[in-house]
C-alpha cells in the first residue's frame, strides 16, 4: 500500500506521543528504583538524578534485618493470599448464580449489585457494623468488607451468560449437579477471566491501606502500607528518625521500600499474563 506524507506524519506523530507517554510512565520508576542504591548523603546534596556515583545495598540490606518491616511485608502476604481466595470464590459463585436465567429474584439481586456500585453507606456505618461484629483487629475485617467488586461481579456474570445452554443441559444429562457442573466444566473453561480477576483482587489486596488503617489498630498486623504511612511520619519527626541500630529513615531506604513493595505483583503477573490477555475481551461482543 502506498503511503502518503500524511500517513508518514501521522506515524510518526502516533510514536512520538507513545514514546512521551512511555517515558513520563517509566523515569518515576526508574527513578525509585536508582535511587535506592544511593546513599542519603548524594540524595540530599545533588537533587535529582538518576545514575548514583556510589552504589550501595545498605538501604535493601537495612530493610531485611528490619523486624517490623518483615512483618509487615509477611502481613501482607498473607491477607493478599487468603483475601483473593475469599475474592475469587465468592465472585465466581455469585456471578454463575446470577448467569441463570432461572433464579428467582435474579433480576433484583442485580439491581442491588448494579446500586453498590453508585452508593454506599459510608465509612461510619461500615465501621460500626465491623465493631458489633467484633471483627476490629482483625484481618476478616479486611477480606470481609471487601470481597465482592460489583464491577468484577458483572463482568464475569456476563462471561457466564455466554456459555451455551447445550453444555450445560448435556452435562445434567450425564448426570452432573449444579457444584460438579460449575467445579469440572465451567471452572476449566473460566480459567482466563479468573485469572484476569486473580490479578485484579491481587493487587487490591496487596494494595490495601485505608480499610487497614481504620479497622487495624495492633501494628504487628499492620500490612506494607500502613508500614510505608508510619516510615513517612517518623522519618518527619526528627526525635523518632533513628531506629535502634542508629541507621535513619532516609530517601533511599523509603524508595527501597517502595521497590520491594511492588516486587511481588510484579513477579506474579508474567504467569497470569496469557490469560490476561484473552480476558480483557471479557463480556465483549464480538463478531
Amino acid at each position: 500500500m502506498k503511503t502518503t506524507g500524511t500517513d508518514r506524519f501521522f506515524v510518526a506523530a502516533v510514536y512520538t506521543v507513545l514514546a512521551v507517554c512511555t517515558l513520563a510512565v517509566s523515569l518515576p520508576f526508574l527513578y525509585v528504583v536508582l535511587v535506592s542504591f544511593a546513599t542519603k548523603h548524594e540524595v540530599l546534596s545533588r537533587g535529582f538524578f538518576l545514575f548514583p556515583y556510589e552504589w550501595t545495598l545498605n538501604s535493601y540490606q537495612f530493610l531485611f534485618r528490619e523486624h517490623n518491616f518483615l512483618k509487615a511485608f509477611q502481613n501482607s502476604l498473607w491477607i493478599t493470599f487468603i483475601g483473593t481466595i475469599i475474592n475469587i470464590i465468592l465472585t465466581s459463585l455469585m456471578a454463575y448464580a446470577l448467569a441463570k436465567r432461572w433464579l428467582i429474584g435474579r433480576k433484583t439481586i442485580n439491581m442491588l449489585v448494579l446500586f453498590t456500585m453508585l452508593f454506599n453507606g459510608g465509612i461510619i456505618p461500615t465501621y460500626l457494623i465491623v465493631n458489633s461484629l467484633h471483627l476490629l483487629d482483625s484481618y476478616w475485617s479486611l477480606w470481609l468488607t471487601a470481597a465482592i467488586a460489583p464491577f468484577h461481579l458483572i463482568v464475569m456474570r456476563s462471561f457466564f451468560q455466554s456459555f451455551p445452554v447445550e453444555l450445560e443441559e448435556s452435562s445434567r444429562i450425564d448426570g452432573c449437579g449444579e457444584l460438579r457442573l460449575f467445579w469440572n466444566i465451567v471452572v476449566p473453561l473460566s480459567m482466563p477471566a479468573i485469572a484476569t480477576f486473580t490479578l485484579f483482587y491481587m493487587v487490591q489486596n496487596w494494595n490495601t491501606f485505608f480499610n487497614a488503617l481504620i479497622y487495624i489498630n495492633d501494628s504487628d498486623k499492620w500490612p506494607l502500607q500502613v508500614y510505608l504511612r508510619q516510615m513517612l511520619i517518623e522519618s518527619a519527626d526528627s526525635s523518632m528518625s533513628l531506629d535502634i541500630e542508629g541507621f535513619e529513615y532516609g530517601p533511599p531506604v523509603k524508595m527501597a521500600t517502595v521497590v520491594v513493595t511492588a516486587v511481588p505483583l510484579l513477579v506474579v503477573y508474567p504467569f497470569l499474563q496469557k490469560y490476561f490477555n484473552q480476558g480483557m475481551l471479557l463480556g465483549s461482543v464480538k463478531g
